[in-house]
């Protein structure tokens, strides 16, 4: 594979959606038509049957090893059908989350364990990992407050658990970036957007500068 692989993650709140979306309008054009936008869960028709059932709020009963199991296989059957094939014509993926989400909202949220999470998603990914990775961090009641104030999509089975699962989230995400510094680059999400979006553009820009 000679593309490269960034993605995009976050607690919820963080305005990683919005960020994303506008860092697309900006690299389109630089890109000339070389990038793909996808997401996950999803990304393909059967991944996005699969986040159908993992985010319906009226899936209660839904085991924590089967949530994360389904967020594996659907993880899967993206990279087969999307995430690889593009990297291979060399073009530029930018997606919304990846492995990193697992690790956080399975292994630390819902108390499974993450490398138990990560050994799990090995398997579904071949030991596949970003190039660069965005993270934008956000305090958990900012995050919180601004789904329940602000956000007009989707809100889903996971943003409506309890303070304490997102602050587990939260944590486990400060580890994977103290951990991976080289592919993790955090960002500042309680700041104002234009600010955010600045500094995101300018590691994406310096990052690409350096590896196409």
């Amino acid at each position: 594979m000679s593309g490269q692989f960034i993605t995009f993650e976050g607690p919820d709140g963080a305005g990683k959606t919005t960020v994303l979306k506008d860092m697309v309008s900006i690299f389109e054009s630089q890109l000339n038509n070389q990038l793909v936008v996808t997401r996950e869960p999803g990304g393909n028709p059967i991944s996005e049957a699969i986040r159908s059932i993992i985010l319906d709020k009226a899936n209660t009963k839904m085991d924590r090893r089967t949530e994360a199991l389904l967020y594996a296989a659907a993880r899967r059957q993206h990279l087969i059908e999307k995430v690889i094939p593009a990297l291979d014509n060399n073009q530029v993926v930018f997606c919304d989350r990846f492995v990193d989400s697992s690790i956080a909202y399975q292994g630390a949220g819902r108390e499974i364990g993450t490398d138990a999470v990560y050994q799990m998603n090995l398997f579904a990914t071949e030991g596949l990992l970003p190039d660069l990775t965005i993270y934008l961090d956000v305090p958990s009641e900012v995050g919180i407050k601004r789904i329940m104030t602000h956000r007009t999509d989707e809100v889903n089975r996971l943003d409506l658990e309890a303070l304490d699962f997102h602050k587990k989230v939260r944590a486990a995400y400060l580890d994977l970036a103290q951990e991976y510094p080289e592919r993790i680059k955090l960002v500042d999400a309680s700041q104002d957007l234009e600010q955010v979006e600045k500094e995101v553009q300018t590691i994406i820009t310096e990052y690409l500068n350096q590896h196409r």
